[in-house]
């Protein structure tokens, strides 16, 4: 028996994730310092834990309707109507989904044809061109620019833009990069959106965490509500990740065509998740703010100090992640985290992970605590410093 045989053949060539290989090997690594992972270092606010502990208590451990409880749909609607700006019908236009990335699978699932084709903007999170693989379309890739900010850019949109292209996927603020869209690059966006007939699926996730200005989604402006598929959940913002609960909100017909995958795939996502989703959206603001300000005065000393290292950084305008550029040490992206992780314990993930524009960068996530930072950039400075000594002795061989 052969085992290649069995396997799918778009399967055999999914690349693996290269955070989940990379961090393989810091789990073995306990004094590691992490700055890998994009989860808040903060736990679940204490009523939001209450809620689904007194559901449990409840007896509530039954399923669900597939598009997830009413009563919670109620709540997401009042949540996007207030922060997001668009009203969404509780009952065909909101689908509950185990976190966003089964929104992002079944939502491809539901568009493409194979062969689709698919723009969207990269570095980016890990699993969008597998998941467009995995609905058989096609992945366009947008490079974002550490010239601009990492935002995105509605003339390198329009210029990939290519026939056969059925779907604009954004996210922002982005992962890895921080980088988000004002208004006027949105306006640009929704007009290319509409003369081109693209569905814009908007990752929206750290949306909360937003730091620099206005967050503006694309669904808010004109026109755009009845062709973008909003995607918004609660594990960044609310600190909510082994919950896995998300949800989409679109128009009717595309919240029918995922729940018919929904309902065979997952079913529904768990009652006592959606039960703390509605004590996070009706009192969980204070909390989240407090998070974001202390996310805030993480990401203001972090790149504070790896521009002092040499490490050129932008300022990430949302999200938790830093992504500076470390072409200056000489070592590609992949063997400088290997060394760093090495030689100084300090877990950070190479750019190519998020694709091949995430070049000569890495991703430092600063959700942990002020007091790992620190020590983590200091190891950081200790570790370029001995690189920098390492090539002037070479040069002067």
């Amino acid at each position: 028996m052969n085992p290649e045989n069995f396997i799918a053949d778009h399967i055999k060539s999914l690349p693996r994730s290269g955070i989940r290989d990379f961090f393989a090997i810091v789990s073995e690594m306990p004094q590691a310092i992490s700055l890998g992972i994009g989860e808040p270092d903060f736990v679940t606010p204490w009523k939001i834990r209450e809620a689904s502990i007194f559901a449990l208590e409840q007896g509530k451990t039954s399923y669900t309707d597939n598009r997830g409880l009413l009563s919670l749909r109620k709540e997401i609607s009042k949540y996007c109507a207030s922060f997001f700006g668009p009203e969404y019908d509780p009952v065909s236009e909101i689908l509950v989904t185990v976190g966003v990335s089964e929104a992002i699978d079944i939502a491809l699932r539901s568009i493409l044809n194979p062969g689709d084709k698919v723009l969207y903007h990269e570095p980016c999170y890990v699993s969008y061109a597998p998941s467009v693989t995995l609905a058989f379309g096609e992945a366009i890739p947008v490079a974002t620019t550490p010239g601009q900010e990492f935002s995105l850019d509605p003339e390198a949109f329009e210029k990939a833009w290519q026939p056969g292209c059925k779907i604009l996927m954004l996210n922002f603020p982005t992962n890895p990069t921080g980088g988000t869209a004002d208004r006027e690059k949105l306006e640009r966006l929704a007009k290319f959106a509409k003369d081109k007939d693209l569905i814009v699926i908007s990752d929206e996730i750290y949306a909360e965490l937003t730091y620099e200005g206005e967050h503006v989604s694309i669904a808010s402006l004109p026109g755009m509500k009845e062709r973008t598929l909003l995607l918004h959940g609660f594990s960044k913002g609310f600190a909510m990740t082994g919950f896995r609960v998300g949800f989409g909100c679109g128009p009717d017909w595309l919240i029918d065509a995922m729940m018919k995958i929904h309902q065979y795939c997952m079913m529904c996502a768990p009652i006592l998740s959606q039960e703390a989703a509605i004590e996070a959206l009706v009192n969980g603001s204070e909390d989240v703010m407090r998070m974001r300000d202390q996310y805030h005065k993480r990401r203001d000393f972090v790149i504070r100090r790896f521009n002092e290292i040499g490490l050129s950084c932008h300022l990430p305008r949302g999200s938790f992640y830093a992504f500076p550029d470390i072409s200056i040490t000489g070592l590609n992206e992949t063997e400088f985290c290997h060394r760093l992780l090495r030689e100084q314990e300090v877990a950070v993930v190479p750019g190519t992970a998020f694709g091949d524009h995430g070049v000569n960068h890495v991703r430092a996530s600063f959700s942990t605590s002020y007091e790992k930072l620190v020590e983590a950039t200091n190891r950081m400075e200790s570790f370029v410093d001995c690189l920098d000594s390492e090539n002037a002795h070479s040069a002067a061989i």
